[in-house]
C-alpha cells in the first residue's frame, strides 16, 4: 500500500481512499466488510466531504436512525460493527486522518 498513513494508520490525504484500501484496512482490523459496514463507511465519507471534519458517531447514528430506523442507529449495532470503536476503525477505513477525540487521548 503506497499511501501515507499516520504512527496510527490512519491516512494523511483521505484523498488518497478508495475501496480496494478500504478493503485491506478492513482485513488489518480484521474485519470482512459487508453491506453494513460499507453504508458506515461511505456515509462517514459523505458527511466529511460536506463538513470538512471527521463527523461525530452522533451524526452518523441521525442519518442511520432517518435511513433505516431506530433499530439500526444506536451505538451497539456500530459496535458490532466495528468492535473496536467508531473512531478506530470505522474512520480509519473510511481513510480518514486520526479523529480529534483520539488525537487528544494520545
Amino acid at each position: 500500500m503506497n499511501v501515507e498513513r499516520d504512527d496510527s494508520g490512519f491516512l494523511v490525504d483521505p484523498d488518497d481512499w478508495d475501496e480496494t484500501l478500504a478493503a485491506t484496512l478492513a482485513k488489518e482490523e480484521s474485519i470482512d466488510l459487508q453491506e453494513d459496514h460499507w453504508r458506515i463507511i461511505h456515509l462517514v465519507r459523505e458527511l466529511y466531504f460536506q463538513s470538512g471534519v471527521v463527523p461525530e458517531l452522533r451524526h452518523i447514528m441521525k442519518r442511520l436512525k432517518t435511513e433505516l430506523g431506530a433499530d439500526q442507529a444506536t451505538r451497539k449495532y456500530v459496535y458490532h460493527l466495528f468492535p473496536y470503536g467508531y473512531g478506530q476503525q470505522a474512520c480509519k477505513i473510511a481513510g480518514m486522518r486520526l479523529p480529534r477525540k483520539l488525537w487528544l487521548d494520545v
